[in-house]
């Protein structure tokens, strides 16, 4: 997706410096997934929005894929139940092969590593979909940017229950009030809200990554 416009959900008092930028991932470290999702479906001879249509609606995927990001089911074990389902033939490597073409987000990568360079820690806070045999961090380059990473396969947990907003603060060492965290998803936002985080939706509009530079007090770097 083009990356987006802060929609700040908790405002912060004045004055005060931030310590740190948590990031998700999916949304706001890649570029928009939709075209590539859709482009692979296609090459599969699959309508256009199988990939979305199976992962967003079908009751017994969208339960595949909680368990999934919360470590209990092997990226390797979905890619083999969920192949039958979105009728492709070839189970190996299914979530690598289709997400083969997403790239990162630049600026927000930008962002990061100029937000580093001020001083401030950078943490990744993640639903995971898995990390074996295809690791999207690593494919997209991003790893390196962390300070800390908190990845929900990992920890057994997963956003928006409030224990990961707890851990990623924990390993930071930090309160939430010295932080700002960015994610595209609603839902994800309030529980982060809650710790005194600042909070910014990444919501589709042009020209976030500066914007939060400004919000950080850091030189944009694109």
């Amino acid at each position: 997706m083009t990356m987006t416009a802060p929609t700040v959900t908790r405002p912060r008092e004045p004055g005060l410096p931030f310590a740190a930028l948590i990031l998700d991932f999916v949304g706001v470290l890649t570029a928009d997934a939709g075209p590539v999702l859709r482009a692979w479906c296609l090459a599969q001879g699959l309508d256009g929005e199988a990939w979305r249509r199976t992962l967003g609606h079908d009751p017994v995927v969208s339960r595949l894929y909680t368990e999934l990001e919360a470590g209990r089911l092997s990226q390797a074990e979905w890619n083999r139940q969920v192949a039958p389902v979105l009728g492709v033939p070839e189970h190996e490597n299914l979530m690598g092969r289709a997400w083969s073409g997403v790239r990162a987000a630049e600026d927000m990568v930008a962002l990061a590593r100029s937000a580093r360079r001020a001083g401030l820690k950078v943490a990744l806070l993640s639903n995971s979909f898995g990390l074996d045999p295809y690791d999207p961090y690593e494919a997209l380059g991003v790893w390196e940017l962390f300070d800390v990473t908190v990845i929900s396969e990992r920890e057994g947990v997963a956003k928006p229950d409030p224990a990961i907003y707890r851990l990623a603060l924990d390993r930071l060492e930090l309160p939430g009030e010295a932080c700002l965290f960015v994610d595209d998803n609603p839902a994800n936002l309030p529980p982060a809200a809650e710790f005194g985080i600042t909070t910014v939706l990444a919501d589709g509009q042009p020209g976030a990554a500066g914007r939060i530079a400004a919000l950080l007090g850091v030189p944009a770097a694109l």
